[in-house]
Parts: structure tokens; C-alpha cells; sequence
């Protein structure tokens, strides 16, 4: 067998999660574990079988990839997969990290010409930032926002949304408090 490599993984606690996996060859059997324990098998053609804690809210799609409903921090740990196509034998390991998302917080400087927002959240996937301020319709992604101070309307405020998977947090500041 070859050992496939570790994958790591960040899930959102309280969301559903889907190990990324796209099996294109004809399966026989596929074996799901966690910790060593068995979660699902499927030997086809028949339906695939659940075991343990995981077995009500975990279901196994037919290209080999594994949902588990309404994650919990108990499901954190090392996953591994295991599937027959006609020929050999196929592994693939996953560590599933569990995270909450935090809000994010918002720092902004100036300089002699412009007023520079940054946003920041302490999460170790990678997210995604978007800006947008109450007077421009326009949204930003990146996490930094810098605006000429010549056009900033102090009555302006600037929100900062963090994305990851299906989950939001925002966090918002007045620009007239950035301004020295």
C-alpha cells in the first residue's frame, strides 16, 4: 500500500463538513476510520454501513467523500480512508482541526495621505476578507484598505467581513475615530 500523506483540515464547529476527496475510478469497497476506528464501509453494491458516535450524522457519498453533519469538537482527530478499486488498494489521511471563528478586529492608521485600515483575526485557516464601507456600494477583498485622506467623510464607517467555508463574522469601525 501507499501511504498517502497527512492532510490537515480546519472545520467550523456547528458546521456541516465534507473531506475534500473525488474518487474518479470504479470502486469496490471504501472504508472510512477515525482514530483508527471504523466510521462507514461500503462494499458495493450494497448500501454503506455507519459505526460509532459518527454513524447518525455522518453520511458516504458514492465518490468516496464523507459529510459529517453539525461538527463537534469530539470529532477532531486523524481520519483515514481506505478504498478497492478492481486493481490495488488506496489510501488517504486527513487530520480534521476543529476551530470556532472569532470576530475580527480592526486597526487603522494614518499617514500623510492616506488612512489605512487593517483587519485581523486570530484563525489558522486561511480566510476570506472583504471591506465595505457605508457611503460606496463597492466591496474590497483583501485584508488591508487604504483610502486617500482626501476622500475620507468622517461620517463614513467601514465594516470588515471574514469568511471561512459557509461561516461569516464582521466586525465595524467609525472613520472619524481613525483620523489623528
Amino acid at each position: 500500500i501507499a501511504h498517502g500523506y497527512q492532510k490537515e483540515i480546519v472545520g467550523i464547529m456547528g458546521e456541516n463538513f465534507t473531506f475534500p476527496v473525488q474518487i474518479d475510478q470504479k470502486i469496490v469497497e471504501i472504508i472510512w476510520k477515525k482514530n483508527k476506528h471504523k466510521v462507514a464501509e461500503w462494499e458495493y453494491p450494497n448500501k454503506p454501513t455507519y459505526f460509532g458516535h459518527l454513524g447518525n450524522r455522518s453520511v458516504l457519498m458514492e465518490n468516496g467523500s464523507l459529510t459529517i453533519v453539525n461538527l463537534e469538537k469530539d470529532d477532531a482527530g486523524i481520519y483515514e480512508l481506505r478504498y478497492w478499486d478492481s486493481v490495488k488498494e488506496h489510501q488517504l489521511n486527513f487530520k480534521l482541526v476543529l476551530d470556532s471563528l472569532p470576530n475580527p478586529e480592526i486597526n487603522c492608521s494614518t499617514s500623510d495621505d492616506e488612512l489605512v485600515l487593517n483587519c485581523t483575526a486570530n484563525f489558522q485557516g486561511s480566510l476570506i476578507y472583504t471591506w465595505k464601507l457605508s457611503n460606496n456600494p463597492h466591496r474590497y477583498q483583501n485584508q488591508e484598505l487604504s483610502i486617500p485622506l482626501k476622500n475620507v467623510d468622517i461620517t463614513t464607517n467601514a465594516t470588515c467581513i471574514i469568511k471561512y467555508s459557509q461561516t461569516e463574522r464582521s466586525a465595524e469601525i467609525s472613520l472619524i475615530q481613525c483620523l489623528p
